[in-house]
């Protein structure tokens, strides 16, 4: 479904990915790890182009998203969820959802409130009040189920377990199983080997822009020098 290969992409002249490849299957749900500065945040905004690869390529679905706009890249069914969370904290609950709203798609049941107040049960109960009176962990809630509003077949996910309550992140693992059920491709980045290991198929690691391991979180395991190198504090 999504393909980067040898993508190098830069803040000035700062190199921060260096030949990055690795591809995310359909339904696939698939964690890229790494220490802070490794380049995690940078290769979600390139399959974005919220940065501007310098070279190789992103492959979504057979068509290359070089140099197409960010917006572009949304239309064509890719949900991005920053880690900033970056909800309308003026707006309800209903109206950043209705914010979000994009037409179904073919071949995908199209999401709607009900659905996702079925999965997102905090954000049924609290759905008149403001995004500014919602907690750190609701406010990531929200910010996925707007992203879902668009209907995308990739959810992107920048560090979804960072700086919410454990109780929080035990919802979001349950929030992203029941996603991959409904056949949803999700890409995540993530520091949290616990929290990435109850929810994704395979595991990608990088360091400096560089990947250092793609596998199962089996493989991973049995890899002691791979985990201490590129995992370890």
């Amino acid at each position: 479904m999504l393909k980067l290969s040898e993508i190098n992409s830069h803040y000035g002249k700062a190199h921060i990915l260096n030949n990055l490849s690795f591809c995310v299957g359909p339904g696939e749900v698939v964690s890229l790890l790494g220490r802070n500065g490794a380049g995690k945040t940078t290769t979600v905004k390139s399959i974005m182009q919220l940065v501007r690869p310098s070279s190789g390529d992103v492959d979504f679905e057979g068509q290359s998203l070089v140099r197409s706009a960010p917006h572009q890249v949304a239309k064509l069914g890719i949900g991005y969820v920053p880690e900033e969370r970056r909800i309308f904290t003026d707006l309800t609950i209903l109206e950043n959802l209705e914010v979000g709203k994009q037409p179904a798609r073919k071949g995908i049941a199209p999401w709607n409130q009900q659905r996702l107040f079925d999965i997102f049960p905090n954000l049924s109960e609290r759905r008149n009040n403001r995004g500014k009176a919602l907690s750190g962990g609701e406010q990531q809630m929200l910010s996925i189920a707007r992203t879902l509003m668009g209907n995308p077949r990739l959810l992107l996910l920048d560090e979804p377990s960072e700086g919410i309550a454990p109780v929080i992140v035990e919802q979001m693992v349950t929030t992203i199983l029941k996603l991959k059920e409904e056949g949803l491709s999700v890409l995540l980045s993530e520091q949290n080997l616990h929290f990435a290991r109850l929810v994704a198929d395979r595991a990608v690691i990088i360091e400096s822009g560089e990947k250092k391991f793609d596998g199962t979180f089996d493989e991973l395991e049995a890899n002691t020098e791979i985990r201490d190198a590129y995992l370890s504090v």
